[in-house]
């Protein structure tokens, strides 16, 4: 039982710091908070995320390039694009660590007034930072594992921030319902977010990007995430 508590804590504990910090404030900036405040939440972004840590600035570029360029060859994820989830990931990741590492030459417009705190992310993105994540994630599990099976789900903590990347980016533009025509293949997976935190209004959020409420088109959709901002501010 101790496990699977780990486990779901790593779920919601590494979205919820994806969707709030990460995609509602870095890449469309729904929301504002002091300087200090972000460099708390770059720190419990790291915390929460471990050995998946994605920087603010790789990810908000990133995303921002996914709006732009949405189920085109430009798109860094598109299941349009790629034979199958794997991949993309991996299209995903090079795109991703090019940016963040300032590779490639991206358009001001991604960039404009995307946070950035570069010894931070250096260390939060290091090896050894994902290293000694990855080896706390292991001794936890060594000693609270009570049965071989739950040894399964040890990939899965080391590999949350992707499959959270994979239900949206891949099954977010296959499966679901939509709200709003568009250009693209964006899709609801769900009539009430319990999964993903309100990312699962994949279709909402592509129509109306500056929203920092991903759900409330339809009464059943309830976005969690921006239930807990109201409550924060």
């Amino acid at each position: 039982m101790t496990i699977i508590l780990f486990i779901i804590l790593l779920w919601y504990g590494g979205l919820f710091f994806q969707t709030f910090f990460l995609h509602r404030y870095a890449a469309h900036q729904t929301y504002t908070m002091s300087k200090t405040a972000e460099r708390i939440t770059f720190i419990l972004t790291w915390i929460f995320q471990g050995s998946n840590y994605l920087s603010a600035y790789g990810y908000g570029v990133m995303h921002r390039m996914h709006h732009a360029y949405a189920d085109t060859e430009k798109d860094p994820h598109s299941p349009k694009y790629d034979l199958n989830i794997f991949s993309m990931m991996w299209r995903t990741k090079n795109i991703y660590y090019q940016i963040n590492k300032q590779q490639i030459e991206v358009a001001a417009k991604f960039t404009k007034n995307v946070p950035q705190w570069k010894r931070f992310d250096a260390f939060a993105s290091s090896w050894f930072s994902r290293l000694v994540w990855s080896i706390a994630y292991f001794s936890f599990f060594f000693v609270y594992t009570t049965s071989p099976w739950q040894w399964l789900l040890l990939p899965i903590a080391l590999l949350m921030a992707p499959i959270h990347g994979v239900c949206l980016n891949w099954y977010g533009h296959i499966f679901g319902y939509v709200n709003f025509k568009s250009k693209d293949t964006s899709k609801n997976l769900f009539k009430f977010d319990f999964l993903m935190m309100g990312e699962g209004y994949h279709n909402n959020h592509h129509k109306h990007s500056s929203n920092p409420n991903f759900g409330g088109v339809r009464w059943h959709e309830i976005d969690i995430t921006y239930k807990i901002m109201q409550f924060l501010d």
